[in-house]
C-alpha cells in the first residue's frame, strides 16, 4: 500500500518509483529494523513492477537491498543496541546519534536516483499517464493518511518515547509491540498465525545472538589472557598517522570482514579487539559507534555473503539473474563508503543531535 501510494505522489517525475522505495525502506526500517522481512517484502511486491515498468533490473536490485538495509542504521536500530553494549553507551544517545546520518544516507540513495533521471532517463521511468489517472486526487489523499499514518504513528512512539526520556529503550519497545499489534488490527491482519509465527522468529533472533554473546565472551576471555589486547596495541603502534590512521585501519577491516562474516559476530569479537586503543586515545565513543555502524551497512550489500542479496534472490522473478543483482548493489556500497567519509569528516552529524537534547 506504502508503494503504491508514493509511486502515485511522484507522478511525473523520473525514478520516483525507485525513490518511493527508499522512503519505505526508511519507513519499515524505523518498524522492524529487519533486514531480511524488508528486502523479500521490497522484492516480491516491487521488483516485477519495476521490471514492467521499464527499469534497469540492476539498478532496481540495488536501490530494493539498499533501501531494505536502511534499518541498521535508522533506529531502532538492533546493530546500535548491540554497539550500545559493546561499547557501554547509552542506546537513546545512539538512536539519537544515529538519525541525521541514517536519513542523510536515504537522501544520498534519493539524489542518485533523481541524478539518474536526468543523466540515463530511460533507466529510471515515469509513472504512465494513464497509471496516474486510474486514482483521484481525493482517494490518494484518503489513502495516504490511512496508510502512512500508521507507521509513522508507531516510529514516533517508539523513538519519540526514548529521546523525550519517557520510555527507556525496553519499555519503548514494548510500546513498539503493542502499537506493532495495533496497527495489525487496524489493517485486519491481525491472526493467531501472524502472532505465534512473530514470536517464533522473535525467539529464533534473541537466542541466535544471545549464543553468539556467550561464544563471544569466552573468546574475549582466552583473548585477554593470552595478551591479545597488548599485541593489537602494539600493531596500532606501528601505523603512521596517528589516531586518524588507526580508525580507518578499524574501518577498512570492518568493511572486509563484512565480506564473509555478519555483522553480530564483527561487533562481537572485532570491535572490542581494537576498542582499548580508542579509549587510551580519548575518542568519542559515540561518533566512533556511528562509524561502526555506517560501516556495518555495507556488509549486507558486499558480495559473495551479503544477506541482502540472499534474500532478494530468494524472491527475484527468472529474469532477474544473480549479475544483475551484484552489480545493482555495487553504486550503493560506494554510497555507503561516501556517507562513512562524510560522518567521519564531519563528526557533528553523529554527536550534534545527542547534544541538542541534553543527552
Amino acid at each position: 500500500d506504502l508503494m503504491d501510494v508514493i509511486g502515485h505522489l511522484a507522478g511525473s517525475l523520473r525514478g520516483g518509483l525507485g525513490i518511493g522505495i527508499v522512503l519505505v525502506g526508511v519507513l519499515l526500517g524505523a518498524t522492524t529494523g529487519i533486514v531480511g522481512a524488508t528486502v523479500v517484502t521490497l522484492g516480491l511486491l516491487t521488483l516485477p513492477g519495476m521490471i514492467r515498468r521499464g527499469y534497469d533490473p540492476a539498478l532496481a536490485c540495488g536501490v530494493i537491498c539498499a533501501s531494505g538495509t536502511l534499518g541498521q542504521i535508522i533506529p531502532p536500530s538492533l546493530i546500535l543496541i548491540l554497539l550500545a553494549d559493546i561499547l557501554n553507551l547509552s542506546v537513546g544517545t545512539l538512536f539519537a546519534a544515529a538519525m541525521i546520518p541514517g536519513l542523510m544516507l536515504a537522501g544520498i540513495y534519493v539524489i542518485y536516483i533523481l541524478v539518474l533521471g536526468i543523466v540515463r532517463p530511460e533507466s529510471v521511468p515515469a509513472f504512465s499517464v494513464e497509471e496516474r489517472a486510474s486514482i483521484s486526487r481525493i482517494d490518494l489523499t484518503k489513502k495516504l493518511f490511512k496508510v502512512v499514518a500508521p507507521p509513522v504513528g508507531l516510529v514516533a512512539a517508539v523513538l519519540g518515547s526514548i529521546i523525550a526520556g519517557i520510555a527507556a529503550p525496553s519499555e519503548a519497545a514494548s510500546m513498539g509491540a503493542l502499537g506493532s499489534i495495533a496497527v495489525a488490527a487496524i489493517g485486519g491482519r491481525l491472526t493467531w498465525k501472524v502472532l505465534r509465527e512473530t514470536a517464533q522468529a522473535t525467539t529464533k533472533i534473541t537466542a541466535m545472538m544471545m549464543f553468539i554473546l556467550i561464544c563471544a565472551q569466552a573468546f574475549a576471555l582466552a583473548f585477554r589472557g593470552l595478551q591479545g589486547e597488548k599485541i593489537v596495541q602494539d600493531l596500532f603502534a606501528f601505523l603512521p598517522g596517528g589516531i586518524n590512521s588507526d580508525i580507518w585501519f578499524l574501518m577498512l577491516i570492518i568493511f572486509i570482514l563484512g565480506f564473509f562474516i555478519e555483522w553480530i559476530e564483527i561487533s562481537y569479537i572485532a570491535v572490542p579487539l581494537f576498542l582499548p586503543v580508542f579509549l587510551q586515545a580519548n575518542v568519542d565513543m559515540v561518533w566512533l559507534a556511528i562509524l561502526i555502524c555506517v560501516n556495518l551497512q555495507t556488509s549486507f550489500l558486499t558480495p559473495p555473503f551479503g544477506w541482502a542479496l540472499f534474500f532478494l534472490r530468494g524472491v527475484a522473478p527468472p529474469e532477474v539473474s544473480t549479475g544483475d543483482i551484484y552489480r545493482g548493489v555495487i553504486p550503493f556500497i560506494g554510497m555507503q563508503i561516501v556517507a562513512l567519509a562524510l560522518v567521519f569528516l564531519y563528526p557533528a552529524l553523529a554527536t550534534w543531535l545527542p547534544k541538542a537534547i541534553g543527552w
